[in-house]
């Protein structure tokens, strides 16, 4: 029996956050039934065309899901609405702020209705304060959180690479909803939960605003390297390719100058002597290193740091990911179903194969509807009428 077995969720989401959310409690077992427009669905499914004519985004986070189109400007798709959630567990929505009001789903009216229901909000603000009807896309929320100002190299902030600040506020969401889970179980009531994507890139920040309290200054932007510990960063070796290697302490720092550069001297160098000197002092301190390495391949640096105890990492393209040893040797890669076919996918994180994980295929758009509408009780006649009106 998977953990979340028996949890139904319905979900009106869009873009990344949301998605993701509900993607993590499917893995876990929970029954996730997706509504979306009639005809478009979820923006996602048109962001790119790179998994056989599908969209990268799309096929990432809605894995395991049922998709229901509706037209919830009409009233029997409200209905249809209510007669899914007087049986599911969570309500989950990312849409434009004050939308589920409208629609009188916001927690206030469904908590009467339904007082086990858990619903969770997910948004860019928050459902109060001064922002909250601004709009908030991932690198806006990277920017406002204060992200890129300590990210990139000096005067070229660089935002992240894949979508944190959605992957935050998705992650938290999940929890909560796990949580809210369990505290049902003890209280019987439903619970209210309101995600800002703000908040949760915010609480990622907390070291370098504690670093920068009281009007000290913030960590400096430090490209792939680290703006506080040195050395600890990218290194090019002789053969060109980068190595990426992590001091944390001094006696790795005297590991490190005696195995992996051998200049022994170096450990007793005022310059080099603390990390704080080290990091005052990195410009000189790279100079040696590439100099040590100049003569070494990448591998054979890789060999001298693993002889020391030092860290270190390979910088992977997303060619060699797809082809890391370790997650092969782990078995962690398994196959989905999607209409263009089978695609590759993670197990989720900390989960086993053995443990059967939920790794159900990619919804076409509306593929669900007749199956979920006749399990509420509509026939067929009544399934077509709401085709030839376009509520479905």
């Amino acid at each position: 029996m998977r953990p979340l077995e028996g949890i139904k969720v319905v979900t009106f989401e869009h873009a990344i956050a949301a998605p993701f959310c509900t993607r993590q409690l499917a893995d876990l077992g929970a029954r996730v039934i997706k509504i979306e427009r009639p005809g478009t669905g979820d923006f996602a499914r048109n962001y790119d065309e790179r998994v056989s004519g599908l969209a990268s985004h799309f096929v990432w986070t809605n894995r395991s899901k049922e998709s229901l189109t509706l037209d919830v400007k009409q009233a029997q798709a409200i209905e249809v609405v209510h007669r899914l959630l007087a049986n599911a567990d969570v309500f989950v929505q990312n849409l434009a702020p004050g939308a589920t009001q409208r629609l009188g789903l916001d927690y206030d009216t469904l908590s009467k209705r339904y007082p086990r229901l858990i619903v969770c909000d997910i948004s860019g603000y928050g459902l109060n304060g001064p922002f909250r009807d601004k709009k908030a896309y991932d690198l806006l929320i990277q920017s406002e959180s204060g992200f890129l100002s300590i990210t990139g190299s000096e005067n070229q902030p660089a935002k992240a690479g894949c979508s944190i600040a959605d992957i935050a506020a998705g992650m938290y969401g999940y929890t909560n909803i796990l949580a809210a889970l369990l505290e049902r179980g003890r209280t019987g009531r439903g619970k209210h939960i309101d995600v800002s994507m703000l908040e949760s890139m915010v609480e990622w920040m907390s070291y370098p605003l504690y670093y920068a309290i009281d009007g000290q200054s913030a960590p400096q932007q430090a490209g792939a390297s680290h703006a506080t510990i040195f050395p600890y960063g990218p290194f090019k070796a002789g053969d060109g390719k980068t190595v990426m290697l992590g001091l944390q302490n001094e006696r790795e720092w005297k590991s490190f100058c005696e195995t992996v550069i051998q200049q022994p001297q170096l450990q007793t160098d005022e310059r080099f002597s603390t990390n704080s000197r080290r990091a005052k002092n990195r410009g000189e301190l790279t100079e040696l290193i590439l100099a040590a390495f100049s003569s070494l391949s990448a591998a054979q640096v890789i060999e001298r740091l693993d002889a020391a105890g030092i860290a270190n990492a390979r910088m992977n393209d997303m060619q060699a990911v797809w082809d890391h040893e370790q997650l092969a040797a782990r078995g962690r890669w398994t196959k989905v179903q999607t209409p263009a076919g089978e695609i590759p996918a993670l197990y989720p994180p900390g989960v086993a194969p053995s443990e059967a994980p939920f790794m159900g295929g990619v919804p076409a758009l509306g593929q669900h509807a007749e199956s979920i509408l006749h399990e509420l009780g509509f026939d067929d006649s009544q399934i077509h009428a709401m085709r030839e009106l376009g509520t479905i």
